[in-house]
């Protein structure tokens, strides 16, 4: 009877350990940015809940926001290295990714205070130093101006210099933004309604479906395991509550333009990084447009609107990608991890 028992047993440990070998050989397989292909942790941003996905640990906490159209997954080639000697914390803005929509209208302030609700909730408090890509700069600028006793400094990923262009330029930015949330709605009432989605071909690109083009620089993303890009894709197709906020932020960049320029102020020494990849606007390198005069002149002018923002602190400089599209974090991330680790060190001396 007691070589029966031992039997048993030794069978349920061997089949104990086999099953732990299994879940830990899954995990090991797994890809690195499987993170963002699940939520995170969804805290209260006042009514509604933010996605945040925070790891490591430090202070200060470096804060990711991501560029229209994207969210958390922008980071996924930073955020873990940044982890690696601080505390590091993207999210998914109101109505994006894995987070609940968030109240109309889909203003930088509105998106700002929200941050700073659910970061509190959460229990991280400042200070902070805020990272932005694209339209993310909009957003940890107004975040700065409003809450500048939590900032220790900023870094700014080829973000948007709308606010800061000759006012020829933001007219006419202004009005090739126009028809974008048009687009976008009639994308996502083909979704509310299950119905197919049209694709189309550009230039260099294998052909998309509307859902495919609106968000990051077009999916599948080259730099994302296949399970990210899987999840990507079927939020991208699915979530209606997040074509309604993409567009509502679209329609309020002109007001949070204003607002910044009635809002500018000085971030006195913190520190600030001005990441400047002389490809705005331009996704992928290999569909780069033609170096006519008129490109160049973009391009010029985009350079010299982001070195305006060296004159918001004593301690600042524009670092210029080499060999990169706008999504400097994708194509040269150490860029980026050095600017945020530079500013981390600076921000840590008395």
């Amino acid at each position: 009877m007691k070589q029966i028992q031992m039997f048993l047993l030794l069978a349920v440990l061997i089949s104990t350990v086999a099953v732990s070998g299994q879940q830990a050989a899954s995990r090991s397989n797994s890809p690195a940015d499987i993170v963002y292909a699940q939520p995170g942790q969804l805290v209260d941003a006042g009514g509604f809940r933010l996605n945040l996905y925070c790891m490591g640990n430090g202070s200060p906490t470096v804060v990711f926001d991501s560029g229209w159209g994207d969210w958390a997954p922008a980071w996924s080639k930073v955020q873990p290295e940044i982890a690696k000697w601080t505390r590091a914390c993207s999210y998914d803005r109101g109505g994006a990714g894995f987070s609940d929509p968030g109240p109309m209208p889909r203003t930088s302030v509105h998106i700002a205070e929200e941050l700073h609700t659910a970061l509190h909730n959460a229990r991280i408090g400042g200070p902070y130093i805020l990272v932005g890509s694209a339209f993310g700069g909009d957003n940890v600028r107004t975040f700065a101006d409003l809450y500048m006793d939590e900032v220790a400094g900023l870094v700014l990923d080829d973000a948007d210099s709308t606010d800061v262009e000759p006012k020829e330029m933001q007219e006419e930015e202004h009005r090739g933004l126009a028809g974008i949330p048009k687009d976008m709605r009639e994308c996502r009432d083909l979704i509310a309604e299950h119905k197919p989605l049209p694709v189309t071909s550009r230039p260099g690109r294998p052909p998309q479906n509307c859902a495919q083009q609106f968000f990051f620089r077009g999916l599948p993303e080259a730099e994302w395991s296949q399970e990210l890009n899987a999840k990507v894709l079927e939020i991208a197709q699915t979530k209606v509550a997040m074509y309604d906020s993409y567009a509502s932020e679209m329609e309020q960049t002109a007001a949070d333009e204003t607002y910044l320029q009635e809002h500018r102020r000085s971030f006195g020494s913190r520190p600030i990084r001005v990441l400047t990849s002389g490809n705005h606007a331009v996704g992928h390198l290999e569909t780069k447009p033609p170096d006519t005069p008129k490109h160049l002149k973009y391009e010029q002018e985009i350079t010299v609107a982001q070195a305006r923002w060296l004159t918001l602190s004593s301690n600042s400089k524009q670092i210029f990608a080499h060999h990169s599209s706008e999504y400097i974090q994708f194509d040269e991330p150490e860029t980026v991890i050095k600017a945020i680790r530079e500013v981390y060190d600076q921000a840590k001396r008395p």
